[in-house]
């Protein structure tokens, strides 16, 4: 049988550092120095010395060209954060690595400033990490504007200059929350022409309905009078009855509607 060669790993700098190092560690593990002794004189960790000592030289390179794509992947961290600085006007390489490194990154400065770069040439691949999901924006749109953290009111900032069109949905939503809370019914016939004209489709197809029926939505909206109490009443007996189906008889139900428990 004829074995399968090993590919042979590219001559990067990591891979090619790598290999010196062993050569370094094991010629002066030839002259008896100790583990302490070598990484004080190549200036390395002694966990590190203590690999090269017992791992094979033909392991050593694949290992740090792994390590090489984990702190690749660790940047993709990052990479939201680095966008919503430079889209804010802080274009220095330099500024946005202090940045990223005081919230965890640990990362080359090297690497940040090829990513500034590359967005000013216009060839930086789109990240698709960190994307809120529609219920978190969502939440973040319906609820007031004192109840949001930092973070929060940040990363909704962040989608709304990146979409435009949920931008638009989140001013309208707020508008139309605002009429709802402090019922101002009289100002629906605005929002309405409002979200009629350049609002996404959804938001728009939810103003068509409220035309239909603007006498009734407009009174909901500006009258302290509601449905909602024997809406509760009916929903409270549905309640009982799904309880109870198949396992009590129909003066049992009764009873207990009218006796409210």
């Amino acid at each position: 049988m004829i074995g399968l060669s090993v590919p042979e790993l590219p001559r990067t700098p990591l891979v090619e550092r790598t290999r010196a190092r062993y050569a370094d560690v094991h010629r002066l593990l030839e002259r008896k120095w100790t583990i302490s002794a070598i990484a004080r004189h190549l200036n390395l960790d002694r966990k590190t010395v203590r690999c090269f000592k017992a791992t094979p030289l033909d392991e050593l390179p694949a290992s740090a060209k792994d390590f090489g794509i984990h702190k690749a992947r660790l940047l993709e961290l990052f990479k939201p954060c680095l966008n919503s600085r430079f889209t804010a006007g802080y274009t220095s390489g330099t500024r946005l690595f202090h940045e990223i490194r005081e919230r965890g990154c640990t990362g080359s400065i090297q690497g940040v400033r090829r990513h500034p770069a590359k967005l000013r040439e216009g060839t930086a691949e789109p990240v698709r990490a960190g994307i809120p999901s529609p219920r978190r924006i969502t939440s973040w749109t319906m609820r007031p504007c004192e109840a949001l953290t930092d973070q929060e009111t940040e990363k909704l900032l962040d989608v709304k200059i990146a979409c435009p069109d949920i931008a638009r949905a989140h001013d309208l939503a707020r508008c139309f929350r605002d009429l709802l809370v402090n019922r101002r019914g009289g100002m629906l016939p605005d929002w309405i022409r409002q979200a009629g004209q350049d609002a996404p489709a959804p938001v728009r197809s939810f103003a068509g309905f409220l035309r239909q029926d603007l006498d009734a939505v407009t009174a909901g909206l500006t009258l302290e009078w509601s449905s909602g109490r024997v809406e509760g009443n009916v929903n409270r007996i549905k309640t009982l009855k799904r309880a109870m189906y198949g396992r009590a008889s129909f003066r049992l139900l009764r009873i207990r509607i009218l006796t409210r428990t």
